[in-house]
């Protein structure tokens, strides 16, 4: 049997320090958590003195940084671990587990207040502040906290995974247009990540098309002048019988979407659509 330890009342670092062994380090999928007063060992052992029982942000050990300043975290130790054992003795990478562990060394320095606007209510929606809510609701049950705290994660490294995936395909795929309202980037790509990602790039029309169930979903930049009402009246015409949807924002133009599986879907190829936008 395994065993993770950590420390009372674990925070994201802890938690990620922990997620990260049982989901990717083989044969630790199965380990138990302990949970122990800050800074000390299971039972008091020495640290790091039974190699199946494994201390992480707390007892000093290998998978602890309270030994000193450095700009690390336990995440970010067990991180680096993995990169040689999963791999044996070779550098193995996930881009989105290090983009992750980064992220939680930022968090785990406090960072957060250097950030724009630090008080506003965005980011209260943060993981970091979720979890201090978990806290505040479960006082004394530290497993309920990290159960929580694995959910989260499995859900930022999935919305990882996409965010990268989507960077990749914007440099490499990506059809760049000039629309009536500037400059335009189109997919055919199953990743619907490339939307938001490409409009946080400054693309103020994004359009992707679904190469299996063939919709569009074309996006305008919030809090601009774009008005999708012309290229929406136009896509009637050209193909009266798919299901065309304009947000009452006039930003957002779909031909089907998760949130209504009845929608038919456009013949209309992606060019089509893109010279539709460029008028």
């Amino acid at each position: 049997m395994f065993t993770i330890v950590t420390h009372k009342t674990p925070d994201l670092d802890a938690i990620c320090a922990a997620w990260l062994i049982k989901r990717f380090l083989p044969n630790w999928q199965e380990a138990e958590l302990a949970y122990v007063a800050a800074g000390k060992t299971l039972r008091n052992e020495l640290v790091d003195s039974n190699a199946h029982v494994w201390h992480v942000d707390t007892g000093s050990g290998k998978l602890d940084h309270h030994q000193s300043d450095a700009d690390t975290c336990a995440a970010k130790k067990v991180y680096e671990y993995l990169q040689t054992e999963i791999s044996h003795g070779q550098i193995w990478e996930d881009e989105a587990l290090a983009r992750i562990v980064e992220v939680v060394n930022f968090f785990d320095h406090f960072k957060e207040v250097t950030l724009p606007n630090p008080n506003a209510d965005i980011h209260v929606f943060q993981a970091v502040a979720i979890i201090d809510g978990f806290k505040v609701l479960y006082p004394e049950n530290d497993q309920q906290i990290v159960d929580y705290g694995f959910a989260i994660l499995d859900a930022i490294y999935k919305v990882m995974q996409e965010k990268v995936w989507a960077e990749k395909i914007i440099e490499t795929d990506g059809i760049q247009f000039a629309s009536g309202w500037g400059k335009g980037i189109a997919f055919e790509t199953l990743n619907d990540s490339v939307l938001k990602v490409s409009q946080k790039m400054g693309y103020q029309v994004v359009v992707r098309k679904d190469p299996h169930k063939k919709y569009i979903r074309i996006k305008g930049m919030p809090e601009t002048v774009i008005d999708f009402t012309g290229a929406y009246e136009t896509l009637k015409k050209l193909d009266p019988e798919a299901t065309w949807y304009l947000h009452p924002s006039k930003k957002i133009l779909l031909n089907g979407t998760t949130k209504n599986p009845d929608m038919r879907p456009t013949k209309l190829t992606l060019n089509e659509i893109i010279e539709v936008l460029k008028k």
